[in-house]
């Protein structure tokens, strides 16, 4: 399902692990609420409509962040992977990375395109709610990123669905969040612009941080998408980059 690429005709950017508009993210079509029971069921709903939701190209936000920091062992978590482009990028850059996401199907794709990639023996992925979710024995992890971790029309609890992933960064770490802050595009079906769109204010509140972290990035970065039809729209997008204290 969500974070993450961008919109396919667009470009890439984030869906989630519960429901989400994710990597490389594609146009968003009005959905059938008769059919969606539930965050999954919609979202595996909406990847079996093709092969190849997203783009497959790694977040722009996240390129950037992560290419000024260490890598040499490090490891990395994407909430709401969907069909894996981050995580890929991640394996490809020297880190060992692991996925999540809600939706099988888009864990099954992120698996087959980090063996395409040659890098499955630095990345795993895990179908799983990240309302819930725990890392395997404890793990902690150096980088944790969600990228558009934003799910229309099924709602999720992305406010603590990130709180908790505060739980999940190192000593030392690094969390980033990238959400859409406005309408990604100009054609968004009328039914998501109801939607509430993350100021970067709103998003480090969800993270209820303590004097434990450093905040080094909280902003609204202009973004420049285009539609189906060419259209151009601008739009904005919420990025929150928090850091925690090394052990002393």
């Amino acid at each position: 399902m969500q974070g993450d690429e961008q919109l396919q005709a667009d470009e890439q950017h984030g869906h989630e692990q519960h429901g989400h508009e994710r990597h490389g993210h594609e146009q968003v079509d009005a959905p059938d609420r008769t059919t969606a029971a539930s965050a999954q069921d919609w979202w595996e709903a909406r990847y079996a409509e093709r092969d190849g939701i997203w783009s497959g190209r790694v977040n722009d936000v996240l390129a950037g962040v992560a290419a000024d920091l260490p890598r040499g062992g490090a490891r990395a978590l994407d909430l709401g992977c969907g069909e894996g482009g981050d995580v890929v990028w991640l394996a490809e850059h020297g880190w060992t990375a692991t996925g999540v996401d809600l939706s099988s199907t888009a864990v099954a794709r992120a698996a087959l395109a980090a063996e395409v990639a040659g890098v499955a023996d630095r990345t795993a992925f895990v179908a799983a709610d990240l309302g819930t979710w725990e890392p395997a024995a404890g793990a902690r992890f150096d980088l944790v990123t969600a990228s558009f971790l934003q799910s229309w029309p099924v709602e999720i609890p992305r406010d603590e669905i990130l709180r908790r992933a505060t739980g999940f960064v190192a000593p030392g770490g690094h969390l980033l969040v990238t959400a859409h802050a406005a309408p990604p595009h100009a054609d968004l079906p009328e039914e998501f612009r109801s939607y509430r769109f993350p100021s970067p204010e709103q998003d480090l509140a969800a993270l209820r941080l303590d004097d434990g972290w450093e905040v080094l990035v909280a902003e609204g970065r202009p973004r420049t998408s285009t539609g189906r039809d060419g259209e151009r729209h601008e739009t904005v997008d919420s990025v929150v980059l928090v850091r925690r204290a090394p052990v002393r």
